[in-house]
């Protein structure tokens, strides 16, 4: 029970975990307003504004400088980790979810022809535009200095 309380009682875990529900609770709200339909997809889905990637780990980033000081081994370690992370959803996972545009395409055109395809549609909304995680970013930084 002590290392559940530990963790439980971790502030940096606590504000990447609030960070990330916050980004994706906002997914759905402006899912809500642009189509004026729920869409549950968004609730857990990656993909959207703001990037709840960038908000944890600006979150953890945030308060792990603010609490073990931006000279210390460990936000090193975070920042790069951050630095990874937003990386890979603008640049990797965006051209995944544009491949996966071309594709869906594809399979569409090639179905108008006669084709028939079993598999599902590949999932386009993966990655983010620089826009959308430099919000996740700014979300998570602060989100991290509140609960820091």
């Amino acid at each position: 029970m002590d290392v559940i309380r530990q963790i439980a009682g971790n502030r940096a875990i606590a504000a990447a975990v609030i960070a990330w529900a916050v980004a994706q609770a906002v997914k759905v709200l402006l899912t809500l307003a642009i189509s004026k339909r729920f869409d549950s997809s968004r609730v857990l889905g990656s993909g959207g504004m703001p990037s709840s990637h960038s908000s944890t780990v600006c979150a953890l980033v945030t308060v792990i400088g603010l609490q073990e000081g931006l000279s210390s081994p460990i936000f090193a370690l975070a920042f790069c980790l951050a630095g990874v992370v937003m990386y890979d959803a603008a640049g990797v996972r965006r051209s995944t979810g544009r491949n996966a545009a071309v594709i869906n395409r594809l399979i569409e055109d090639l179905g108008k022809d006669g084709f028939t395809f079993t598999e599902e549609r590949l999932k386009e909304l993966v990655g983010h535009t620089p826009i959308q995680v430099l919000a996740g970013a700014l979300l998570g930084i602060l989100i991290g200095t509140l609960l820091a």
